[in-house]
C-alpha cells in the first residue's frame, strides 16, 4: 500500500493560506492528533542551528505544532541532541544557549527546551534492535522516555549522507555523541598534495588528532572519531575519505539508529518536513549557503521513509540554480544531491529503512 504524504506549497493570498495557518492544517490531514494521547510528554524533535546558520526552521513555525500538541492535552517539549564535534552546541548550556540567541525561547515557542541526552551528553539508554550492525544503539534518554515524538525537519543536502530528511533526523538526531560516533566510523584522511596549511582542520577537531607538520595536515586515526568536520571547513578540499567501502555502510548505521530511535513508539511519532532553504550542508555548519532550487513547500505524514522520498522527487522535479553549489544536474528530474556530491547515495537511506520495514517508498502525494 502507498504511504500518504500530505503537501502544502508556499503559495498564500490571504491570511487562511499563510504559514502557520497551513503547518496546523497539516497537523490535522496527517491526523498527528491520533498519534498523542492525553498526558503524553511529546517531543518535538527539530534542530537548533549552529551558531552562525540561519536556515533552521523558524520558531514561529515551531510554536504552531507547540499548540496543536498542547490542543491534544500532551505536554511538549522541544529538543534536541548534544553534538559530537566542537561548536556551540556540544554541551546543553552552550546548546540551550544557542537555541535562545536563535528564538528557541519559551517566551517565542510556547514550551521549554530540553537537551534529551542531557548536560553533557551522558543522559542515555541501550535500545536493543538486533541488525546487522547493531544490536544495541544507544538513544538520548529523553527521546526515549518521552511517549510522543513530532519530528520536524529542515530537508537539506549533507555531506556524507547525500541529504539530511526525517531519517537522518532520528538517527543522528536522536543520539548523543556516543551513539553519534558509533554511526560514523569512517576515518577521513587528508590529501596532502591539495593541503594548503591553512590549519582550518586543526582549529575543528574535537579530539585533537589532526596537527600540522610542515604546513600539511597530518592525521592521527586512534584519535579521530570521524565527525567528518575536517572535510566541511577543508577550503581546499584536501581531506577525503572511502567513498566506495565506507559510506554504504555509514548510511545503513544511520538508518539502524534511526530504527532505534523510534522503538517503542510504533503509531506515536508524526513527520514535518519543511523543503524551504534547501542548502548543500546541514544545519551544524556554522554557515548557510544559497538553496541550490527554489521553496517548495511543507511536507507531512506518520511515514519516514515515504516524506523523505517525497521531498527527495519534489527537489529534484526543480530547476537548479545555477549560481549555486550545484555543479551539475540542474535540470528539472535530474539528481540534485548527487550533482553537488557525486559520491554519495541518499537513496540508499530510503532503500534500507524500507528493508528494516520503517516505511514504504511508495507513497501517495496529497496536496492541501
Amino acid at each position: 500500500m502507498k504511504s500518504t504524504v500530505w503537501f502544502a506549497s508556499l503559495r498564500a493570498r490571504s491570511n487562511d493560506e499563510n504559514t502557520e495557518a497551513k503547518i496546523r492544517r497539516l497537523f490535522d490531514a496527517a491526523g498527528f492528533s491520533s498519534c498523542i494521547h492525553k498526558r503524553d510528554r511529546t517531543a518535538i524533535k527539530l534542530h537548533f542551528g549552529e551558531r552562525g546558520s540561519d536556515a533552521y526552521i523558524s520558531p514561529v513555525f515551531v510554536r504552531q505544532v507547540v499548540e496543536k500538541v498542547k490542543e491534544a492535552g500532551a505536554l511538549p517539549f522541544v529538543t534536541d541532541t548534544n553534538t559530537l564535534y566542537l561548536g556551540s552546541r556540544s554541551n546543553a548550556v552552550d546548546h540551550i544557549t544557542t537555541a535562545v540567541l536563535h528564538g528557541f525561547d519559551y517566551a517565542v515557542i510556547g514550551a521549554p527546551v530540553i537537551i534529551a541526552d542531557g548536560l553533557c551528553g551522558k543522559n542515555v539508554a541501550r535500545v536493543t534492535i538486533k541488525k546487522k550492525h547493531f544490536k544495541t544503539v544507544t538513544i538520548a534518554g529523553d527521546i526515549v522516555a518521552a511517549d510522543s515524538m513530532i519530528v520536524m525537519t529542515h530537508f537539506k543536502g549533507h555531506e556524507v549522507a547525500g541529504f539530511g530528511g526525517a531519517l537522518k533526523n532520528l538517527a543522528m538526531g536522536c543520539a548523543p555523541p556516543a551513539g553519534k560516533r558509533a554511526q560514523h566510523q569512517a576515518k577521513p584522511f587528508p590529501i596532502r598534495a591539495l593541503c594548503i596549511g591553512c590549519g582550518k582542520c586543526v582549529a575543528v577537531c574535537p579530539k585533537s588528532a589532526i596537527t600540522l607538520v610542515k604546513k600539511k595536515s597530518t592525521f592521527d586515526p586512534n584519535l579521530c572519531i570521524g565527525c567528518f568536520e575536517c572535510m566541511t571547513v577543508c577550503p581546499s578540499h584536501a581531506i577525503d575519505i572511502d567513498w566506495e567501502t565506507e559510506i554504504p555502510l555509514f548510511t545503513e548505521r544511520l538508518i539502524e539508529y534511526a530504527y532505534g530511535a523510534v522503538q517503542g513508539k510504533e503509531g506515536k511519532v508524526g513527520y514535518l518536513s519543511f523543503l524551504t532553504r534547501i542548502t548543500p550542508d546541514c544545519d551544524c555548519t556554522p554557515w548557510s549557503d544559497a538553496s541550490i532550487v527554489p521553496d517548495i513547500g511543507i511536507l507531512a505524514s506518520t511515514d519516514p521513509v515515504a516524506i523523505d522520498a517525497a521531498a527527495c522527487d519534489l527537489v529534484n522535479q526543480q530547476q537548479g540554480y545555477a549560481e549555486s553549489f550545484l555543479s551539475t544536474h540542474h535540470p528539472p528530474g535530474e539528481d540534485k544531491f548527487s550533482g553537488m556530491r557525486p559520491n554519495t547515495d541518499g537513496k540508499r537511506q530510503l532503500q534500507y529503512a524500507e528493508e528494516l520495514g520503517m516505511g514504504s517508498r511508495n507513497y501517495k502525494l496529497v496536496r492541501l
